[in-house]
């Protein structure tokens, strides 16, 4: 259902079956993961125009995961790592 770069890929997916018998699949509800015992690859500091799809294709080479870097700065709202002038964002891995 979700390619292997996904965030919900490694989620489990389940079936629902409705009283009217229709079935829907859908996806458990996804945590953050501890980012505390993380690796920290590089700290980037937003400059006027960054786009965090940028910022994330420079450091991980793949604009789409750009919810990695929103995880390792605890964002609930991606846009808002950007907003800020300065502001030092946190590139890292969850260990295994």
């Amino acid at each position: 259902m979700f390619e292997h770069t996904s965030r919900y890929f490694v989620i489990e997916q389940v079936r629902f079956t409705a009283p009217d018998g229709r079935e829907m699949s859908y996806v458990r509800r996804r945590f953050l993961p501890d980012m505390a015992s993380s690796v920290t690859l590089a700290e980037h500091a937003v400059t006027q125009g960054d786009r965090l799809d940028q910022v994330t294709a420079r450091y991980l080479t793949d604009a789409e995961q750009f919810w990695r870097v929103s995880d390792a700065n605890n964002a609930m709202r991606p846009d808002d790592l950007t907003s800020e002038i300065g502001r030092k964002l946190r590139i890292a891995f969850p260990q295994a």
